[in-house]
């Protein structure tokens, strides 16, 4: 049995609450058991549907394929971020090495994008302890400032699911964090191994009477496993709790310094070294602060309430070479350009929900309301410095940087909601929801050249959502469920959105005319079930319904950051999702298939030159039909873990994936334009030395195959004598991002402080 979970671990020892929901598990955590006051009651599963976490939904009640994680199953699979595990364990997942950096992954799920790099439609909400940690000014999110050694669970919710505010358009990954109550002690480890990976991480959770705390510190550094692609990740998170039978308040702080260095894609005819970069350098500083400040409250046997406050301060800062799209040797000789861009952000907000658990028109229920106010202002400043290239394609900058942009962008969202539970029967229960959001954004230029970038802009919708569950007797559930989302233009969407005045991502803002919202609708229909105590299974089908869908329209082709953002029609996400987990004794396996069907439902035309298809200005036609880009059709998962008596435990996984469509092949004609499917197998061990002292190991890519998971049609200027520099005669190639090459780490673990 598992102790309290973090901040709300109190007891939930009214009487009348006790009958209602029995043991509802804390907020903070998906699995959680009452502690032992006068009465102890059985672990009972429930799953957050509401940015706040209040008291939960009970999982039988909740008409979705949700997949739960917990920190023992981080701890069994060691791996360098949360991504990682995401990618070999959750399903429906892929993720993509663009970026050439593993802090730095495009993570998609029923194919829709949470990734770190500004200009990619984002479509799913990362939550942090309550909190939204998408960056207002694009959208993204950084993986590498989410602390994964203070993780207690997670779940990832799919659908267009209302209660989680903007930007859930196809699902949500909310993160609990880890409090003195439900991990307490102390562990140290360290780990080394391949691409000259060091890991130092230190941890340790205690509790005295009402109070109670726990913080965690850990640094990973490596050269990366390509050239020029190092790391340097240091993170802290640390939380004060305050926990009585009906108060519950806890802070929480999260600090992070990050230097990720990436080699972007590579040239099919460069690939015979596929270690090599493309061309450097292309680094990212990341730093914040994140202050958190959450409560909650039992008012009587009926209602709870609880509520947060946050300040969140973000620095991202970016050094990248770029090859210049226009030289042609005569009028403009320029080779390359540095770029350095500054983004310095401020967010805030506060969030109050009320919970009330009784009895109306004689049905049992949990209704839910709350509010929700974001705030976030951002300073965007880029720079571009003149460069050539060297022999190793570096570049070397020539003159001072000059200012290409200066402007401020300021978000304004605003959120109510409700949620109703209603118990039917024993068998039936039905769960009516919506959200109100309105989201304003302000942009200005502080240069005064770019007097068309500002501007105002409002949104607004109402998104409503029904769900029914079925649960003929405890060992099955079947379920049905429609809901709505929204998603708001983002400040870098709006303020490069003119064909006629093309921008370089991060982003050289020009005019900011406007977009529309993106809505989507989500039907989704599933069972899941158990049997025999340790068999469990589900399946669903869904079906999520894009309008307005916004894309990155290039202007010098795919393999170029110059383009504007465009509202393009309607876009499609279907597919089916299986899953299955057993025990046989020491035996340990399961098995996750996703398929998803991802495609554009509208006509509209982009700009791909290396295309095959493209017509005599480069351009080619996206029609209905057509299948979007960057998204592997089927993904599968299988892992087997044998359990070793009383002294650990040895792991195998299976991670395999269909091909997909490159970038700039979008009408899917193109003769090259494709990724291949790949699958890759991986090892993991633990073995216990002593009580409080353990040995482990992982063996990532155990068969060192060199595959790829990323692809876009380019450009490739360097086509001279021993791949020199040679714009006058550029290549159209495919350009791939590959996956990395065998790692073998190990590592030790004390848990006696």
């Amino acid at each position: 049995m598992r102790q309290p979970g973090s901040i709300h671990g109190f007891a939930l020892c009214r009487t009348r609450v006790l009958g209602g929901v029995l043991a509802l598990l804390a907020p903070a955590t998906l699995w959680a058991q009452t502690r032992p006051e006068p009465l102890t009651l059985p672990t009972v599963e429930v799953v957050r549907t509401s940015i706040l976490p209040g008291l939960g939904t009970a999982l039988q009640d909740v008409p979705a394929n949700v997949q739960l994680v917990h920190d023992e199953d981080l701890r069994r699979q060691p791996g360098a971020n949360l991504a990682d595990y995401l990618e070999r364990n959750a399903t429906s997942v892929s993720v993509n090495a663009a970026q050439g950096n593993p802090f730095q992954p495009d993570v998609s799920f029923r194919g829709f994008t949470a990734s770190p790099l500004l200009g990619l439609p984002q479509g799913l909400s990362v939550f942090q302890d309550g909190v939204r940690v998408n960056e207002p000014f694009g959208d993204v999110v950084n993986w590498d400032l989410i602390p994964q050694s203070a993780i207690a669970s997670m779940q990832l919710l799919p659908g267009s699911q209302p209660g989680f505010g903007l930007n859930t358009l196809g699902g949500a990954l909310s993160v609990q964090t880890k409090s003195g109550l439900s991990h307490p002690g102390g562990s140290v480890q360290t780990q080394m191994g391949s691409f000259g990976r060091r890991t130092l991480e230190f941890e340790y959770g205690a509790s005295d009477a009402e109070w109670n705390y726990f913080f965690t510190a850990n640094r990973f550094q490596d050269r990366g496993w390509a050239e020029h692609n190092p790391s340097l990740v240091q993170q802290f998170f640390g939380k004060l709790g305050y926990v009585t039978e009906q108060t519950s308040v806890d802070v929480t702080l999260t600090l992070a310094d990050n230097a990720l260095n990436g080699t972007q894609t590579l040239p099919q005819s460069l690939t015979y070294d596929f270690r090599q970069a493309y061309t450097f350098p292309d680094r990212n500083a990341n730093r914040l602060g994140f202050l958190a400040v959450k409560a909650s409250q039992f008012v009587d046997d009926h209602f709870f309430l609880d509520g947060n406050l946050y300040l969140r301060r973000y620095r991202n800062q970016n050094t990248s070479s770029n090859v210049n799209g226009n030289y042609d040797g005569v009028t403009d000789t320029v080779q390359a350009t540095n770029d350095q861009s500054l983004i310095a952000q401020n967010s805030y907000g506060a969030g109050l929900q009320v919970t009330y658990l009784g009895e109306i028109a004689g049905k049992k229920q949990q209704l839910v309301a709350g509010v929700s106010v974001d705030l976030g202002a951002a300073r965007f400043t880029q720079q571009e410095q003149l460069a050539t290239f060297t022999s190793s394609r570096d570049t070397v900058g020539s003159g001072t940087y000059g200012v290409l942009t200066d402007a401020d962008a300021d978000n304004r969202y605003y959120g109510f909601y409700a949620n109703d539970t209603v118990t039917l029967d024993e068998r039936w229960s039905l769960t009516l929801s919506g959200r109100y959001n309105r989201a304003h954004i302000g942009i200005s230029d502080r240069t005064a050249l770019a007097p068309g970038l500002n501007g105002q802009h409002d949104f607004s919708r109402f998104n409503p959502a029904l769900g029914i569950n079925f649960n003929p007797r405890a060992s099955l559930t079947a379920y049905a469920s429609y809901n709505q989302g929204m998603r708001a233009p983002t400040p870098i969407e709006l303020t490069c959105a003119n064909p006629q005045a093309p921008c370089k991502l991060p982003n050289n803002f020009l005019s900011d005319p406007s977009l529309k919202r993106v809505i989507a609708t989500t039907f989704e229909a599933g069972l899941r079930g158990k049997q025999g105590g340790s068999l469990n299974w589900s399946a669903a089908l869904y079906r999520t319904q894009l309008q307005n869908d916004i894309q990155f329209i290039s202007s010098l082709g795919a393999g170029s950051n110059t383009g504007y953002f465009q509202n393009v029609g309607a876009a499609l996400r279907q597919g089916l999702e299986l899953g299955l987990s057993d025990l046989w004794g020491p035996v340990r396996t399961s098995f996750r298939y996703g398929y998803v069907d991802a495609r554009y439902q509208s006509t509209f035309t982009i700009n791909s030159p290396v295309n095959s298809s493209a017509d005599a200005l480069g351009n080619i036609l996206v029609r209905p039909g057509n299948i979007v880009p960057g998204i592997p059709r089927q993904t599968l998962k299988f892992r087997l873990d044998y359990d070793l008596p009383k002294r650990g435990s040895v792991g195998m996984a299976f991670n395999g994936s269909a091909s997909q469509i490159a970038r700039g092949n979008e009408n899917g004609q193109s003769d090259n334009g494709r990724v291949a499917g790949f699958a890759v197998m991986n090892l993991d061990a633990r073995w216990q030395l002593a009580p409080d002292v353990e040995i482990f190991a992982a063996v990532c890519n155990l068969f060192d195959r060199r595959y790829t998971n990323f692809a876009t049609l380019g450009s490739n200027v360097f086509t001279g004598p021993n791949n020199s520099f040679n714009g006058m005669n550029p290549r159209n190639e495919e350009f791939f991002g590959f996956g990395a090459p065998r790692g073998i780490w190990i590592g030790l673990r004390y848990n006696g402080l």
